[in-house]
């Protein structure tokens, strides 16, 4: 009897932790994205074929950085440029950039992110709320909400900072590119979905992959307790970060979400419109999770070919000695420059 109570508890070897970190990563993208609302229940089973292949195309959006000997450098997100030359132009290509979000991420990344949104015509951005709402730089409020609540207090335990914080969504180029909230909840309703719906499939993707996870329950207990717990726990969850495409899979489901899909058919429409407006240089800034399907449908919709892609540094995961270390030497470059 003990050694099936023993096999079991190890059979669950990192449940508890994965489902915890499953569900907190979503809850941040959800709540990123303006509301937290979910697809309704459908098997995992019936998605596990789609999970896998939108998993593969994830890896296009967001990867983890190692060195050679395979230590954790950090969390990146992509850049993935399209284009499309019109006669009518005069032969100056059409641009779309995908431009990946991760909801939580170090201020270096959405400071690089500021600059990178002024060389486009127009940003489009994801948020369900109101067609013309005006995003303060600090969101008044955004504490009240229980699941923003959690996202804060991640930003202050991974010792990052929160994408609304961050962003200027001031910017005179940025355009809205998302649902209402009443057309968030018609589209759930149309579709029958739900917030237990969620639930109940984060919870049976977190158990598919339990044995599959290479973290244990008692490695984030010493992560918690750790000397830098920011950097440790950002090293657990790292890769669950990583794997949110996943997460989303699943909850998107083979006939499609309100979450994903239709979001996603809203973004680009708004697209459509700007195009059709002259503008030549687009980019589309929206979940990492929401990519592999925009993308497909730049390339079948709008007749776009994938160019190139950029990756840019979402988490630093070397740890502070390291940073010291790369300062240090940068420092010792430019001071070898100035001599020469």
């Amino acid at each position: 009897m003990c050694g099936k109570r023993m096999a079991a508890a190890v059979g669950r070897k990192g449940l508890a932790t994965r489902f915890l970190m499953i569900l907190l990563i979503g809850m941040i993208a959800l709540v990123s994205s303006g509301l937290a609302a979910e697809p309704a229940t459908k098997s995992p089973a019936a998605s596990a074929k789609k999970s896998d292949r939108q998993k593969n195309l994830q890896q296009q959006y967001l990867r983890l950085a190692k060195d050679e000997q395979g230590k954790l450098l950090a969390l990146e997100v992509a850049i993935v440029r399209f284009s499309k030359v019109s006669p009518k132009a005069g032969g100056r290509p059409t641009v779309v950039d995908l431009v990946g979000a991760v909801h939580i991420a170090e201020p270096e990344y959405y400071d690089q992110l500021n600059d990178e949104f002024q060389t486009y015509d127009v940003v489009l951005f994801e948020m369900v709320a109101p067609k013309d709402v005006a995003i303060p730089k600090s969101p008044q409020g955004k504490n009240r909400h229980p699941v923003a609540a959690i996202a804060n207090m991640m930003t202050k335990m991974l010792e990052l900072e929160y994408q609304l914080d961050g962003v200027d969504y001031q910017s005179e180029n940025f355009v809205h590119a998302d649902m209402s909230p009443a057309e968030f909840s018609k589209s759930m309703k149309d579709r029958g979905e739900s917030f237990f719906g969620m639930f109940l499939r984060s919870m049976g993707y977190a158990m598919t992959q339990s044995n599959s996870s290479g973290t244990s329950d008692a490695e984030l207990l010493m992560a918690l307790f750790d000397k830098n717990r920011a950097l440790a726990l950002k090293r657990i969850m790292a890769g669950q970060f990583q794997d949110m495409g996943g997460v989303l899979a699943i909850l998107d489901g083979p006939d499609g979400s309100t979450l994903i899909t239709e979001r996603n058919k809203v973004a680009l429409a708004v697209l459509k419109t700007q195009l059709a407006a002259g503008v030549k240089k687009v980019a589309i800034f929206y979940g990492a999770g929401h990519m592999p399907d925009m993308a497909k449908r730049l390339q079948d919709d709008f007749r776009m070919e994938r160019k190139n892609t950029r990756w840019l540094t979402a988490w630093d995961l070397r740890g502070e000695k390291s940073k010291s270390d790369a300062a240090d030497a940068e420092d010792k470059s430019a001071g070898a420059k100035v001599a020469q």
